[in-house]
C-alpha cells in the first residue's frame, strides 16, 4: 500500500513583541535587559547561544580600547601590514575585490580628524561600561569571574616604548587610567615572562573575565529564566508589514512587533532588508590554547608589537587576536594559527602542541564604531551589530541603549555617532 507523502514541518508563526536576531553576548544581554524589564522576546539563531566570537575573545573588559583600528599610523603603513601574511593586521588575498569598497572607507576614517573624532565617541561608548558589567555580573551570579588586575601593554624595546607615548597621551585624555611600570617592576607583577625591555602600560581598571565562555553561558541561562524563548533558525528574510515585522527563513516564519538586528557579522544582509546600507565587514579572529593548572600569567598582556593578548583563562592559557580581513566563506587560515603559536613560544619557549584553536568572525565597520538606533526606514527595527573588538565590553552598554529606544526614552548622547543614518 502506498504511504501518503509527509507535509513538510510548518515555519514557526508564532507572534512576539520583540525578536532578536542574534544570541551572541549583545543579543543575549540585550534580551535579558528587555525580558526582565517585563517584554514579550524571542531570541532567534541558527547556533548555539555564545558560541561564536563571544566565546572566543581575549575575555577583557578594555574600557581603555577607545582607538579605533584606523589611525593615521596604520594608514601610512597600511599596504605593508595588508599585504604582508605575517602582520597583525592581515588581508586574504581574494578577499581584495570585495573588501575595496570598506578599505576606502577605512582609509578615509583613518585620517587625523576622523580618527580623533571616533575616539573620542568610541571613549563615550565605554564611560559606563565597567559600572554596567559590574551591575550585569551581580545580577547573573557571575562576579567570581571577574579578575580586577588590570591589562597590560608591554613593550619588548625600549624604542616601542617610546614610540607608544603619544597614544598613551591620547588615551589619558580621554579619561583612560593608565601607569608606566619599568622592566624591573613589570617582572615583579609577572615573573613568567622574559624580559621586557621596554617596560608596560598598566590600565589599571580593566577586569578580565576568567571563562568568557561561561559568563556568556550565565547570560544565556539568565535569559531563560527570564522568559525569553529560544528559536534555532536562521533569519534571512525581513518584511515590514501593517502588524510589525515579519521574520522568514528555513522553517521560520516569526511575526514581531519590533525586530532588533544583533548578528554580528552576519548582520549586512538583514541591514539592506531593513532599508539601511551598512558598510559592515568581516574581520577573522584565531585563537590558540594550552590546558594548564598553573596560569603562566595574572592578568591579559599584550605584547604590542605582534597583535594579540596572552590570557590566562580558567585552566588553560588562550593566545588570542590579529586581525585578518577575508570574509565569511573562507576556512581557517593555518598560517595564522602558527604565527600565534609562533608568538606564544617566543614567551614560554617549553610550550608544546596547542590543545585547539579557533576562528571566529568579528563585525568590523570603517570607523570602529558600531551600529546602534532605529532603521531609517522605521523603528520597528533596531540595529545592534558592528562592535568589533569590543563586543564583550559594550554589551550592557548596548542593552540599555536599545532599551531606551524601545521604551521611547530619549537616546543617550552617546549613542548619536553610532546611528545607521551616519552612512
Amino acid at each position: 500500500m502506498t504511504q501518503p507523502k509527509q507535509s513538510p514541518p510548518r515555519p514557526r508563526q508564532n507572534p512576539t513583541e520583540i525578536a532578536i536576531l542574534g544570541a551572541g553576548v549583545i543579543g543575549l544581554t540585550i534580551a535579558v535587559r528587555l525580558a526582565r524589564e517585563g517584554r514579550d522576546v524571542t531570541l532567534v539563531d541558527p547556533g548555539d547561544p555564545g558560541a561564536g566570537a563571544s566565546y572566543g575573545n581575549a575575555g577583557t573588559i578594555a574600557d581603555y580600547a577607545v582607538q579605533p583600528v584606523g589611525t593615521p599610523d596604520v594608514l601610512r603603513n597600511l599596504p605593508s601590514l595588508l599585504f604582508n601574511r605575517n602582520s597583525p593586521l592581515s588581508l586574504r588575498h581574494s578577499a581584495l575585490p570585495s573588501l575595496a569598497p570598506w578599505l576606502m572607507r577605512f582609509a578615509r576614517q583613518s585620517l587625523p580628524a576622523a580618527a580623533r573624532a571616533n575616539a573620542a565617541a568610541i571613549a563615550g561608548l565605554m564611560a559606563n561600561a565597567l559600572p554596567e558589567w559590574e551591575d550585569l555580573a551581580t545580577e547573573i551570579g557571575g562576579k567570581e569571574l571577574m579578575q580586577r588586575q588590570g591589562a597590560l601593554y608591554a613593550y619588548e624595546t625600549a624604542a616601542g616604548f617610546r614610540a607608544a607615548q603619544s597614544d598613551l597621551a591620547y588615551r589619558r585624555k580621554l579619561g583612560i587610567q593608565v601607569e608606566m611600570v619599568d622592566s624591573a617592576t613589570l617582572a615583579t607583577m609577572e615573573p613568567g615572562l622574559p624580559p621586557m625591555p621596554g617596560g608596560a602600560a598598566y590600565f589599571t581598571k580593566a577586569v578580565f573575565l576568567s571563562d568568557p565562555g561561561k559568563m556568556v553561558a550565565l547570560i544565556h541561562a539568565a535569559a531563560v529564566a527570564a522568559g525569553v524563548r529560544i528559536v534555532r533558525a536562521r533569519a534571512e528574510t525581513l518584511q515590514r508589514d501593517a502588524g510589525g515585522v515579519l521574520v522568514g527563513g528555513k522553517d521560520l516564519k516569526l511575526r514581531a512587533s519590533r525586530v532588533i538586528i544583533a548578528a554580528g557579522a552576519h548582520s549586512k544582509t538583514l541591514a539592506l532588508q531593513a532599508g539601511d546600507k551598512v558598510p559592515l565587514d568581516t574581520e577573522r579572529g584565531y585563537h590558540v590554547e594550552w590546558d594548564m593548572k598553573t596560569p603562566r600569567l595574572t592578568r591579559p598582556t599584550c605584547p604590542t608589537s605582534r597583535g594579540f593578548y596572552l590570557c590566562p583563562m580558567s585552566g588553560r592559557l588562550r593566545v588570542a587576536g590579529t586581525v585578518e580581513l577575508g570574509g565569511l566563506t573562507a576556512p581557517p587560515s593555518p598560517h595564522r594559527i602558527a604565527k600565534l603559536i609562533e608568538g606564544a613560544r617566543a614567551f614560554f619557549p617549553d610550550l608544546g602542541k596547542p590543545d585547539r584553536d579557533w576562528m571566529g568572525f568579528r563585525p568590523s565597520m570603517p570607523d570602529s564604531l558600531p551600529v546602534i538606533g532605529p532603521s531609517r526606514g522605521g523603528d520597528e527595527i533596531i540595529h545592534a551589530y558592528g562592535h568589533g573588538h569590543v563586543g564583550l565590553t559594550l554589551a550592557p552598554v548596548t542593552a540599555r541603549l536599545v532599551s531606551d529606544l524601545i521604551a521611547g526614552r530619549k537616546p543617550a548622547a552617546e549613542m548619536l555617532p553610532c546611528l545607521p543614518t551616519r552612512f
